[in-house]
């Protein structure tokens, strides 16, 4: 069943460049999904259409069937969204962020919030201000908001920037579970490491198209053993 649907999305910022142009992929429920591409190919400009930040010009994204166009709220309802910086309400205590999120999504968050400090090693900095954290901990606070709802789906921008070694373990064994539930996870990523040994599929992101979606075995196919550094490089050198 089809968990992610983007079709014909085009943005563009200045009159005749087009940032995003005809992007169209899907995604299927229990997938892990990778994001890849070069600076300013796109992906974050991809990520805040999906999650509702920002309109395209033309388009639309599904997210579990609702439209993130026509029913935002319902397509919102059915994502966790870690956007591409954390520093938001910074003058908000950890805690405070953490049961304002709960409030939005309506879910009684106490049980939730307990589990997920334990996991990310937060619960001694839940009273202090967010604007006190340090960026890797800004990361995580931000991650356990945007998890604390339980959604079917994840959508991680760059998700890894910033956690120490043990928190990106977990997120990295948290995305692997989930999925095995049968949900689905998209995150963009920088480092080509992380989306060879936990990604179900990629998507090669190149001047707003996608350039490559699959996996990377049938990406290697005809290859011999070029590294997924080299094929990415190659893919995106055609495009």
């Amino acid at each position: 069943m089809i968990e992610i649907q983007v079709n014909g999305l085009v943005k563009s910022f200045e009159v005749g460049q087009n940032v995003l142009d005809g992007l169209t992929f899907q995604i299927d429920q229990g997938e892990r999904v990778g994001l890849l591409g070069k600076n300013g190919a796109g992906k974050t400009t991809t990520i805040k259409m999906m999650s509702g930040v920002l309109e395209p010009d033309e388009g639309d994204i599904l997210i579990d069937g609702k439209s993130i166009r026509s029913e935002p709220l319902e397509a919102k309802k059915r994502f966790g969204l870690v956007p591409d910086s954390p520093d938001m309400f910074l003058r908000l205590k950890g805690i405070e962020y953490l049961n304002f999120m709960g409030d939005i999504y309506e879910v009684e968050s106490s049980l939730r919030i307990a589990s997920l400090a334990d996991t990310f090693e937060m619960r001694d900095a839940l009273n202090d201000k967010i604007l006190s954290y340090s960026h890797g901990m800004r990361q995580k606070i931000v991650l356990m908001g945007a998890l604390i709802h339980e959604p079917q789906v994840w959508i991680l921008d760059e998700p890894m920037t910033g956690l120490d070694p043990q928190s990106s373990f977990h997120l990295k064994q948290m995305m692997k579970e989930h999925a095995a539930k049968g949900k689905t996870v998209f995150f963009s990523t920088h480092v080509l490491e992380v989306a060879e040994k936990l990604c179900d599929k990629i998507a090669i992101i190149s001047h707003g198209k996608i350039v490559y979606f699959g996996t990377l075995d049938d990406l290697r196919a005809g290859h011999g053993d070029q590294s997924l550094e080299e094929l990415f490089l190659e893919v995106i050198s055609h495009a």
